[in-house]
């Protein structure tokens, strides 16, 4: 009975392929190749003007960064004054490896821990990772390390106030996401 029934449906399958067949499959041709031959005019809109630009000179290059926070004014300040002469850092301290960028350029790329001790590891802009301790000093604004977590490295700068004084700004270094 196998058998039967395969060589129906071998005798069955062309003549449902034949009738799937387009009888007017040589016209359609017949319509592409005179369109090929003949694509007609398209009408497209003419391209506006190039707009004229006005450059802008920028004479604002030397101030202070519009991104970066402004340091307190005096009267803002604890006590009234806002110098103080202890907070001045120590100037004949021997200068540590990171104290030569920029905190904005050093890059916080982990945290681990040594015995218990968490320690920071901080890469420079020269490709080097420098491990830092609570303590150690980074930045061009002397930041000393107050603290260390797995995601940040929390630091307490010295900077100037502009008048010949010194206050402190707590800041951080935080993992990049």
């Amino acid at each position: 009975m196998s058998r039967w029934l395969t060589r129906v449906a071998w005798l069955v399958l062309p003549l449902a392929l034949g009738a799937c067949r387009d009888a007017n499959l040589a016209s359609l041709e017949q319509e592409m190749e005179a369109m090929r031959a003949n694509p007609g005019k398209v009408d497209l809109d003419p391209v506006p003007p190039v707009p004229s630009y006005d450059s802008v000179d920028y004479y604002f290059a030397d101030e202070r960064s519009p991104f970066q926070a402004r340091l307190p004014e005096p009267e803002a300040l604890p006590g009234g004054t806002g110098e103080d002469s202890d907070l001045a850092p120590d100037e004949t301290r021997p200068r540590e490896p990171l104290e030569a960028f920029d905190l904005g350029r050093l890059e916080l790329v982990g945290t681990l821990k040594v015995g218990g001790q968490p320690s920071a590891l901080i890469k420079a802009p020269d490709g080097k990772v420098h491990r830092l301790r609570t303590g150690n000093y980074m930045g061009s604004d002397f930041g000393r390390i107050i603290g260390i977590t797995d995601t940040s490295v929390q630091l307490v700068e010295i900077v100037p106030t502009g008048r010949g004084g010194w206050i402190e700004r707590s800041t951080q270094l935080a993992l990049d996401d």
